[in-house]
């Protein structure tokens, strides 16, 4: 009895969620990733209370000012409530300034005011955040638009109720308008990549009179209204009664305080909380309810929409909307306010892969604004960013904007100045820029077919085989173009690349001198040194547009099988020399109890779906279903790795889907197994991608056969063309795996090897 009863409790935890599409939003954590730290990262994550995209985020502040670990969730105290642009902890923050509630006795120092918290009495939603900060009994509530934001405050019965408002510190100015319950000011503090007249503005208004002061530093300055120095600050003070609210309408802007005004007034004018919250709601519904999924537990329900709220921020609007409602821009490259789109906050090293793919998929409205804005990084600033923050920000290797920038066109997008950008990725191919830009070591590139180890460039093997790939990007774009051939032939050539580092000794990519030998001595368990946050087992599966190159290096089939096979039984060593520590990356792969596979980092990620080269999809297939399981959950630890930007999250999403983007600059995509029973795809155009898996279910991960628009199915990768007129895959799933479905070489994706 006691067994049966324990059974009957385990199903609910299997049955399918009931999905109320509706109602998307409310499914979202976005704590998920928070409970991270410097030396772990479960996602390196905070929750960002904000519309899709939007060019203000706002987040619960636990960490010190300057700390980009602004959030972390095992943290008992909340300082402020922070408007912030942050992309990564490791890229810190630009354009922040912090709000916070409190009663009794002013204090403006952040670690004095600090309020103990706990997540019993804190809601977190995509739309809507609530906490209760215990020192004070105030709770706080945010409610977020693009540019603006509104805020409610329930105060307990007091003489001394006070709302602070801290500018930070590196240079901030505040004014208080006492006759329009107004307080205005901006902040500079910034990670670097700006130029020396960067402001954030800020405008902010009360719906109650209140007793004001400045502050600076930690002085408060009794009956000023008015103070511009290092730290600047506002304390506004009330009496109110138990239960009262305060409401706050708040606005930033990188232009000017009018166009922070401007965009408050367009953005919540006279509205109430409730509405905006309300509005906020519906947009995040209606923005994920592009993917509807269905025959899943509510973990994984949970896990999906979670992750696909957090791939869309990434890179959020840098752009606003004169008084003219024109387009413009504070340019993060020389400080002018121009016309046009503008983006800034991500990393193309980490995002070429999957989150640019999915929005080219499902989102390439938002796309082709990106492509504008990218057009104008390049008039600006004379480079397409590879990591902006927001302007070049001197991180990460590769050139893959080129990627970034061919695969919109390659899959459909227009309207945007496509010759100009395809010149850019001339310039950056074949030229050495600042913070990142261009191509570190590419005369040396150029000339031997790969950046020397030896030569004091870092990182020099994973700089030429991200070049070699970028290199296929800018052939296929060139050819779209209709450029000569003369000038394209030149990037298909460099393309192969790749196989000037491939070491037949070892069956693994290696750094090489200049003289043409191999560096020596070689440990392919070596984090860094020739290799980007990883080891040569991570990073020889770099060849993203001709895997079938890789394998003919690699002996065949079988080798290259066999090859994949190791990094999952191999045990997870390592050698930190490079780093003289263990990096979080590092920590991350070793105790995952999944071999040398670190799917916490970027390099390897599509990795798993190589084996649709070599004629076992079923081991895809079988890891991917894995990854997922184990890897991923809606919880504050529930990420393996830093998400970086949405792409950790765009590889889950494409998963469950059923299918990768291992070639973002090519039409097609690489062959999984879903996740669901049932995913609906609404793509912009009216058209819907019906995946549909009726028998899907945890032993039933394989794909016994699949139907594509009602007709048998048995290549291992699908076309983005195909897919964007609508189309309905039916998977037929089973417990075991069938070896005779996509065995045949023409069932294989493509590669540039096979190109005709």
């Amino acid at each position: 009895m006691k067994k049966l009863l324990a059974t009957l409790a385990f199903l609910p935890m299997l049955a399918s969620a009931q999905v109320n599409t509706a109602n998307l939003a409310d499914l979202v954590n976005p704590l998920m990733g928070t409970d991270s730290k410097p030396s772990l990262s479960n996602g390196n994550t905070y929750p960002a209370i904000a519309v899709p995209w939007g060019m203000n985020f706002w987040t619960p502040q636990t960490g010190k000012m300057g700390s980009g670990w602004q959030y972390t969730y095992n943290s008992d105290k909340i300082v402020g409530f922070k408007q912030t642009h942050q992309p990564s902890p490791w890229m810190n923050d630009y354009g922040q300034f912090s709000i916070f509630p409190e009663t009794g006795k002013i204090k403006v120092d952040e670690a004095e005011r600090a309020s103990w918290f706990s997540h019993k009495a804190e809601i977190a939603k995509p739309y809507y955040y609530s906490v209760y900060l215990a020192d004070y009994d105030v709770t706080t509530e945010i409610a977020p638009t693009e540019r603006a934001a509104n805020f409610r405050f329930t105060f307990p019965k007091s003489d001394s109720s006070h709302i602070v408002i801290d500018a930070f510190d590196k240079g901030s100015y505040v004014k208080i308008i006492p006759g329009q319950n107004k307080i205005v000011g901006y902040s500079t503090r910034n990670s670097g990549a700006v130029p020396e007249n960067f402001k954030n503005y800020f405008v902010i208004y009360t719906d109650k009179p209140f007793t004001a002061s400045t502050w600076h530093n930690k002085d408060i300055d009794k009956g000023e209204l008015e103070y511009k120095g290092d730290h600047a600050g506002a304390v506004l003070s009330f009496k109110t009664q138990k239960g009262e609210t305060i409401n706050l309408r708040v606005a930033s802007s990188f232009i000017s305080i009018e166009q922070a005004e401007l965009n408050l007034q367009r953005e919540i004018g006279k509205e109430s909380f409730a509405t905006t919250k309300q509005k906020a709601k519906d947009v995040w519904n209606k923005t994920l309810g592009h993917l509807t999924v269905d025959g899943g537990s509510v973990d994984q329900v949970r896990t999906f929409y979670s992750c696909l709220y957090r791939m869309l921020f990434f890179p959020n609007k840098l752009y606003e909307l004169d008084n003219k409602n024109q387009i413009v821009h504070y340019s993060p490259y020389n400080g002018k306010v121009l016309p046009g789109y503008m983006f800034a906050g991500t990393g193309f090293w980490d995002t070429f892969r999957a989150l640019y793919p999915f929005l080219n998929l499902v989102f390439p409205s938002i796309n082709k604004e990106m492509q504008a804005g990218l057009v104008n990084d390049y008039k600006e600033g004379g480079w397409l960013p590879e990591w902006s923050s927001p302007g070049y920000a001197d991180v990460m290797v590769g050139n893959n904007s080129a990627s970034v920038v061919a695969e919109a066109y390659l899959k459909g997008g227009r309207g945007y100045d496509i010759n100009t950008l395809y010149q850019a990725l001339l310039h950056g191919a074949n030229n050495v820029g600042p913070d990142a830009t261009g191509r570190l070591g590419v005369d040396y590139y150029n000339t031997l077919g790969y950046v020397p180890y030896d030569v004091k460039i870092n990182e020099n093997a994973a700089r030429t085989l991200e070049y070699a790939y970028d290199d296929f990007a800018i052939y296929k774009l060139g050819k779209a173009l209709g450029r000569p051939a003369s000038e394209t032939e030149i990037y298909r050539k460099r393309s192969m690349n790749y196989k000037n580092l491939f070491d037949t000794s070892t069956g693994l990519m290696r750094g090489k001198n200049k003289d043409g030998k191999f560096q020596s001595p070689f440990n392919p368990f070596k984090w860094g040194d020739a290799f980007t946050e990883g080891n040569s087992w991570h990073y020889t599966w770099s060849v993203f547009h001709d895997i079938q190159g890789l394998i003919d290096l690699m002996g065949g089939k079988q080798k290259f099988v066999a090859k994949l096979d190791s990094v999952f039984t191999m045990p997870p060593i390592f050698d930190e020399s490079y780093y003289r520590s263990v990096i979080h990356e590092i920590r991350e792969m070793q105790i995952a109890n999944m071999g040398q596979y670190a799917h916490g980092n970027q390099p390897i990620q599509h990795m798993i779906y190589l084996y649709n080269y070599a004629g076992e999809p079923w081991k895809t297939q079988l890891h991917v279903r894995d990854a997922m399981d184990k890897l991923y959950k809606a919880t504050p630890d529930g990420y393996c790795g830093d998400e970086d930007n949405g792409q950790t999250s765009a590889w889950y999403i494409f998963s469950s889907m059923g299918f990768y983007p291992v070639t973002p600059a090519s039409d097609q995509y690489v062959l999984g197994a879903p996740l669901f029973k049932k995913v609906t795809v609404n793509l912009e155009n009216g058209k819907k991608i019906s995946i549909t898996a009726a028998n899907n279910s945890a032993q039933n991960r394989y794909v016994n056969s699949l139907n594509v628009n009602g007709k048998p199915y048995s290549q291992n990768w699908l076309s983005h063309s195909a897919l964007l007129k609508g189309a309905t895959l039916n998977f037929k799933m089973s417990a075991q795996p069938n070896k005779q479905k996509g065995i045949k070489p023409s069932d294989a994706p493509y590669s540039l090897s096979n190109e005709k």
